[in-house]
Parts: C-alpha cells; structure tokens; sequence
C-alpha cells in the first residue's frame, strides 16, 4: 500500500497538505480522534521515537515520513501539546489491537462481583432444581457469586440430611462453572452454601 512518497514530499514541501482521512498502513481503517496518523500529521518538526520507541531527535516531517516508509511502519502522534509535538513510528494496528485488549482487562477487573441468591426447599422438585440450576450456572458465567439457601420448616429440620444431599448435588452440578467458598452450614432454619466463578486462566 503506497501511503506516502518522502520523496515526493521533500521535492514538493506543498504535498504536504493532507487529504481529510487517511487509512494506516495494511488496513481499510480510518483513524479515530485519538491519534492522528501519516497524513493527518502536518507539524514542520517533531520529536520522533523510533519502533522500538528509541529517542531519534527532532526531524523535520518530510525525514519522519522517509524514515516511516523505509521500515514500512506509521507515523502516529503521541503528545501533540508538547513543544515540539512527539511523535513515534509503529505499527498503528498493532498498537489499537494492543490497546483495546489492555482496556477490555481493566474493565473485567473493575467489575463489581454481586452475590445472587437462589432458594432451594428440602422438597425441591426436579423441574424447579433444573430452572434454578441454570439460574445459577448464568450467574457464575457473568462473573457473580451465588448464594445457595435451603430453608427448613417445621418437622423438615429433623431431616437436615435431605437438604445436605441437596447442597452436595449442587455442589457436584455446578463443579464445571464455580468453586465452592463456604461450605454449607446450619444458620437458624435454613443451611447456606456460597460458589464463587471460577477464575479464569
């Protein structure tokens, strides 16, 4: 992709003037506002860092242009308020791609983690153990802990073994999707049981 001649431009200091938009190297992309690029820049000077982000001095735009094209990478604008503009050469897409992983893994780990609750009985039936089975395996899929609750009622707390089978076969249920933080326990009339995700690797 021929995206710039510093031939040209430093036999005609008037080519210059820049079209509106101008596409990165090897893609059929525009810019965004956050760093102008290739022809979009048109400081007389800068100061350029190179590819491996190495100070190389200030340099007039037509040598930056030459000097882009000779290791067929892009000129990108880093710091355009300082004096004289910084600006670096690099692989614009690779630097997006890079930037855009960086931001999508700070925003998971500025997820605040809520704790669903689901509440089972001694005499949960299959159809509604299924329904609340996958209520729980979406919760721990979306990054939240589950809170498990089996409430006992009158004579059903002689039976506290019914629910602990229950808690267990949940615990086995979701083994794929979630690991258990605090095993069930008796608190009152009802036995608790709380599975955080799985970390991801």
């Amino acid at each position: 992709m021929r995206w710039w001649n510093a031939s040209e431009a430093r036999s005609n200091p008037r080519r210059t003037k820049r079209p509106n938009i101008q596409l990165f190297k090897g893609n059929n992309i525009a810019t965004d506002k956050q760093h102008r690029i290739n022809g979009e820049i048109t400081y007389p000077e800068m100061r350029l860092n190179g590819v491996n982000n190495e100070p190389l001095g200030i340099v007039g735009l037509a040598e930056a242009f030459r000097l882009a094209e000779e290791a067929n990478v892009d000129l990108v604008e880093i710091a355009p308020n300082a004096s004289p503009p910084v600006c670096r050469l690099m692989d614009y897409g690779k630097f997006k791609y890079s930037e855009q992983k960086k931001a999508h893994e700070a925003k998971l780990k500025q997820k605040v983690i809520q704790v669903k609750e689901v509440k089972f009985r001694p005499g949960t039936d299959e159809g509604d153990y299924s329904i609340k089975l996958r209520n729980l395996i979406k919760f721990l899929e979306d990054g939240d802990k589950t809170k498990i609750t089996l409430r006992f009622r009158g004579r059903e707390m002689a039976h506290q073994d019914i629910g602990m089978r229950m808690l267990e076969r949940l615990r086995g249920d979701l083994e794929p999707y979630g690991q258990v933080e605090q095993f069930p326990k008796l608190e009152g009339r009802q036995m608790i049981m709380v599975v955080a995700p799985k970390k991801k690797k």
